[in-house]
């Protein structure tokens, strides 16, 4: 059961990409997820390293290296399901630079956020505002979280249009790699494409190169505020679509990317990610400290053996 660590964790602390490796491999991981802050300096480091065979890397999380002159990096610079063409047609250009550094550091998939839905009242800021107010069971939310949802229904078909010109482009990029694209789920009530949508999008597409990304932490943000019904029904409804994880932990509501282990998400839950053919990487805030990481990789291997 291999585990890999995010180097969002890390990658603004060191000079090298040699250094960052060393580091996350130092605490025990089998390899890393490059994340979208990483930089052009960093990237030739990783590449020494994997050139080397000291390193393994499990996947890429977009936009990865981050673009120069943007910035900082972040996953969502420009939106694949962007209704702007212009914003649509640049995430297409990076997400193709992305596969390319993916294939190149032999990673089996590249992790994405795809969009939001455009002016959503009450947004998510709002829910939670009053998910902290009134608590979800009140008649307050779930009359604003109503609204949200109905909006969102009617606002979302122009956005996952957008997204399909995208992937239509991208995915056979992807089977000339023999990279995975994979969508993640988002901690927003505007976030496209919801669980629903992903799995009408792995059917019309059926392809071994386009999956889903479950961020556990994500899931358990979007259960805290009702979003879903439950977290783990959903992500059992989705392992068999699911080609990897980011494991972090949460505290109600949406306190989240705390070390495994020192929230409140159930891990012993989700033991089916212990047995489950995915890539398993954990996603811990940068502040996070390294004896924790150790604990909490022991916690995983513990909760899920």
């Amino acid at each position: 059961m291999d585990f890999f660590i995010s180097t969002n964790w890390n990658s603004t602390r060191h000079a090298t990409g040699e250094a960052l490796a060393d580091e996350c491999l130092a605490l025990g991981f089998d390899g890393v997820e490059l994340g979208y802050r990483l930089n052009e300096l960093l990237a030739e480091g990783i590449r020494r390293r994997v050139t080397a065979g000291m390193l393994k890397v499990s996947s890429v999380h977009a936009y990865c290296p981050a673009p120069l002159g943007a910035p900082n990096g972040h996953p969502e610079l420009y939106l694949p399901a962007s209704r702007d063409a212009d914003d649509r047609a640049m995430a297409v250009v990076l997400l193709q630079r992305s596969l390319n550094f993916a294939a190149e550091v032999g990673a089996r998939a590249i992790v994405v956020h795809a969009g939001r839905v455009d002016d959503v009242e009450p947004d998510s800021e709002a829910l939670l505002d009053s998910a902290d107010d009134d608590g979800i069971d009140s008649e307050r939310y779930q009359k604003l979280l109503s609204r949200s949802q109905s909006q969102r229904t009617r606002r979302v078909k122009r956005h996952l249009e957008s997204l399909r010109r995208s992937l239509d482009t991208l995915l056979p990029r992807c089977a000339q790699l023999n990279v995975a694209l994979c969508l993640e789920n988002l901690p927003s009530i505007e976030a496209v494409p919801n669980e629903d949508e992903m799995l009408e999008l792995i059917a019309a597409y059926n392809s071994p190169h386009f999956g889903y990304w479950h961020d556990m932490g994500h899931g358990q943000v979007r259960a805290n505020l009702g979003w879903i019904k439950s977290h783990r029904e959903t992500a059992e409804r989705m392992l068999p679509h699911t080609r990897g994880l980011h494991i972090h932990d949460v505290t109600p509501p949406d306190r989240d990317h705390l070390p495994p282990g020192l929230g409140e998400l159930p891990f012993a839950d989700f033991a089916f990610y212990g047995r489950a053919n995915l890539l398993r990487v954990v996603e811990p805030a940068p502040g996070v400290r390294a004896d924790e990481l150790r604990d909490s990789l022991a916690f995983l291997k513990r909760t899920w053996a």
